[in-house]
């Protein structure tokens, strides 16, 4: 290889290099804008959080709170707002991550990949929003539930950690809407070629072990949100499976009218 041929080569991979840098900088600049604006807004955030919490013990019973060293509750609210300002940033990175891929694509693989870039926030929410009102609410009152009062000799009540708290509605928010992105994953296997809507069903009771052996390692030890995430899951998947034969036929058909304009 000649150097000419060298240096043909550098400065394509130069230009996607400055490109790759241009879209992390937007992503940062709109993660960093929106941990400001999570962050002033924390305390008030979190409080819309604990809304699953009243919703468990009664909208008109006041709720005790603590954390347990200085810095708890500082250290919390970033962790707030990091995750707040991912969630708000999220459209502004997704749209760079298709500026960044879409010169790269052809026009009909853009139309293709198109619609599964709007799919995923909209699956996330949906997950998130089973989680916030209803899973988390169960869960709250399954916890609560075990609580020990009246006329036993050992008074045993609750009075959760911020933090804790955080993390456990962090984790089923994460959860529920990672396993709510079954369809995209799945249909863009399809897609590729690597998946069938005939091999998907010949695997489904693989499938239903793996997804309550999933469910039980991202949520809490309660049945509550393990049934939770792998019901929703499951019918997902039932979904996918939909929507590939759908696909699949829908191609076929296409192919079989191709094959017949060409014939005549």
């Amino acid at each position: 290889m000649s150097q000419n041929d060298i240096d043909a080569t550098k400065a394509p991979l130069i230009d996607h290099l400055i490109e790759l840098r241009k879209r992390l900088i937007w992503s940062i600049v709109a993660v960093f804008s929106g941990f400001l604006v999570c962050f002033a807004f924390a305390k008030q955030i979190y409080n819309i959080l604990l809304r699953p919490y009243r919703q468990a013990v009664g909208f008109d019973t006041p709720i005790e709170m603590i954390y347990t060293a200085p810095q708890e509750f500082f250290f919390t609210e970033l962790r707030l707002a990091l995750f707040g300002a991912i969630f708000l940033a999220f459209p502004v990175i997704a749209s760079q991550l298709y500026m960044f891929v879409a010169p790269g694509l052809y026009k009909n693989e853009r139309r293709a990949f198109l619609p599964f870039l709007l799919a995923t926030p909209i699956l996330f929410m949906l997950g998130a929003a089973l989680v916030y009102f209803l899973v988390m609410p169960l869960a709250m009152t399954f916890f609560l539930s075990m609580q020990q009062t009246g006329d036993s000799q050992v008074q045993i009540q609750l009075t959760a950690r911020v933090s804790e708290y955080l993390s456990l509605i962090m984790t089923l928010i994460l959860a529920f809407g990672i396993c709510f992105q079954m369809p995209v994953l799945l249909m863009l296997l399809a897609r590729a070629g690597l998946v069938t809507s005939d091999w998907l069903k010949s695997k489904r009771k693989y499938a239903i072990v793996g997804v309550f052996a999933l469910a039980a390692f991202l949520t809490p030890p309660d049945p509550i949100s393990q049934i939770g995430l792998a019901v929703p899951t499951l019918l997902l998947f039932e979904l996918s499976i939909w929507a590939i034969r759908w696909a699949e036929k829908k191609r076929q058909a296409t192919g079989q009218q191709t094959q017949t304009d060409e014939a005549t």
